[in-house]
């Protein structure tokens, strides 16, 4: 296997884009990180989206985004893994590099989620339809359960979940791509409409269009491109159950778990190596459920984490979300994964401005589908 750089980025600003197109977001981010990388030419592209046949009614989308990108003949592949469906195609581009197939590949994602349809439906496809969306859950509820569950075996308080919100809130005011650019306070949380008890609107991510795009060569073709290449040290996959009610615990998500072990043993690291992360906080509770089984906390551990600032770019052992997570930067499914990889490679090339981490040499992406059915992960490495 060969080693992988990412050369350039592009993305959209994550929002409400009236007047875009999803054709026009992915060409807009797809653009942007071409003419980022220096490259003439792409050989091959992976196009992350969850839904596009149901948000938008256009299916096919691989074919229409390489035709309306102008790439012609090029192979274009969709990748759909609910929320996961732009980490995946990060994966999938990697390994075709990797494996010498390819030389540039483009990985991007993409969704158009307002554009009329009902997101709440749309987003429920990705829950078990027979024995969850049948009897009335919806994904609040489903990580409403969750969160009720580390509440009770752990005595997480609604004050910690909410901790997560500003602070991620905190991150996004920086970061000029960020849905919501906006400082929030733990009791703007706590007194906003409750979604599904204990998870109140500012608990949850918002509905989002956007579009984010990477190039990605061999290490050793990088510097023919750019001086800013960053290394892939790892990227792994793993699945879980779909349904809550088949897993042993609600306060673990074992595909988290499993993809974090290979992740781990592949770049030959620990969680205390890792520098900084952005993880999937579709909810609060996600993010504190998350950075547990990531290792960085010890189960039940990670409420009490975020609220004692150990997650905080000023003051954390481990930043977790410095671009705002998918809570103020926004969760255009298809292309919250690659929105993370660009968030680690310009903090590692030192390009994030006012939400810099300092000494930042090993960053993390957790990406992970639904409930936490899929889920991938890619560690990436400063040059």
């Amino acid at each position: 296997m060969k080693d992988v750089a990412v050369i350039g980025i592009g993305m959209t600003k994550f929002g409400e884009l009236w007047n875009k197109s999803i054709k026009d977001i992915f060409v807009e981010a797809s653009l942007k990180a071409i003419d980022n990388a220096g490259v003439d030419h792409i050989d091959s592209m992976y196009v992350g989206a969850m839904s596009s046949g149901l948000f938008v009614g256009q299916e096919h989308i691989a074919a229409v985004m390489a035709d309306y990108l102008g790439m012609g003949p090029v192979p274009s592949t969709h990748v759909e893994s609910a929320c996961a469906s732009g980490g995946m195609a990060f994966r999938q581009a990697y390994l075709d590099v990797a494996s010498g197939n390819s030389e540039i590949v483009l990985a991007a994602g993409v969704e158009k989620m307002n554009d009329g349809a009902d997101a709440t439906a749309v987003l429920a496809t990705a829950a078990d339809q027979e024995y969850e969306v049948y009897n009335g859950i919806t994904f609040p509820g489903l990580y409403a359960m969750m969160a009720n569950a580390h509440m009770h075996d752990f005595k997480t308080t609604p004050e910690q979940l909410a901790a997560v919100a500003v602070k991620n809130h905190h991150n996004g005011f920086n970061n000029p791509n960020a849905q919501f650019r906006s400082e929030i306070t733990i009791d703007t949380v706590l007194n906003s409409t409750l979604v599904a008890d204990p998870l109140h609107l500012l608990d949850c991510s918002p509905v989002t269009d956007g579009g984010a795009a990477v190039i990605l060569c061999p290490l050793d073709m990088a510097k023919n491109f750019t001086d800013k290449a960053v290394k892939i040290i790892a990227s792994t996959q793993a699945s879980g159950t779909i349904s809550l009610y088949e897993r042993e615990s609600f306060t673990s998500i074992k595909a988290v778990v499993k993809a974090a072990e290979k992740a781990y043993k592949q770049a030959n690291l620990k969680p205390s190596d890792i520098d900084f992360a952005e993880v999937h906080d579709c909810f609060t509770i996600s993010e504190i459920i998350v950075s547990e089984d990531l290792g960085f906390f010890n189960k039940g551990k990670g409420g009490f984490a975020v609220q004692e600032g150990k997650t905080s770019i000023e003051t954390g052992e481990i930043p977790i979300n410095t671009s705002g997570g998918l809570k103020s930067k926004g969760h255009p499914v298809g292309a919250t994964g690659i929105a993370q990889v660009i968030e680690l490679y310009e903090q590692l090339t030192e390009q994030a401005g006012k939400r810099q981490v300092k000494n930042a040499h090993i960053g993390m992406a957790q990406n992970m589908g639904g409930s936490g059915a899929s889920c991938t992960i890619n560690i990436l490495e400063a040059l």
